[in-house]
């Protein structure tokens, strides 16, 4: 709902830096500029696109044997 807080919390802890990070890369890459005046299908492109890449990057672990710490580890 309009003016909601998000309250998502990272399973990593001290992850919150390296995922902004992560969401303005690829807003860039896309062409989007984040923001509560741009519309939920371009807000929504960029999270879309993070939880691709981060599905892409367990799965490459997974397929190479690379352990994954308990509690995701990937953006350390």
């Amino acid at each position: 709902m309009a003016g909601e807080r998000n309250t998502n919390q990272p399973a990593v802890q001290g992850a919150e830096r390296a995922l902004d990070n992560f969401k303005y890369e690829i807003a860039n890459q896309l062409g989007v500029t984040l923001g509560g005046d741009r519309t939920s299908r371009e807000n929504g492109s960029v999270g879309g696109e993070m939880t691709k890449r981060m599905i892409q990057l367990a799965e490459q672990q997974l397929q190479s044997g690379t352990r994954i710490p308990p509690g995701g580890g990937m953006m350390r």
